[in-house]
């Protein structure tokens, strides 16, 4: 198995980071309180509908499952969300 750090270093790797922020929904955070940050850039899953939540699930999926011989395709997901959610 896969451990929670782990876990967390191989999302980080594909620029996927999990809620660490304190500051309830402050969007200027480069840790977004709706829990997933994308990208360079913090994105906010408010806005997003059913189809984004569903690549952002499928993102964590090959990240985890495939590690790195699915970096690149999850970079292009996270990249897909990123340009569709400019967070300004």
């Amino acid at each position: 198995g896969v451990t929670g750090k782990e876990t967390e270093k191989l999302l980080d790797a594909v620029n996927i980071t999990c809620n660490k922020n304190a500051i309830p929904n402050d969007p200027t955070s480069p840790f977004v309180t709706s829990g997933i940050r994308l990208g360079t850039a913090a994105v906010t899953t408010r806005g997003f509908d059913e189809a984004d939540m569903d690549v952002i699930a499928e993102a964590i999926y090959l990240a985890v499952t495939k590690k790195e011989e699915a970096a690149e395709e999850v970079k292009a997901l996270v990249k897909t969300l990123t340009d569709k959610h400019p967070l300004y």
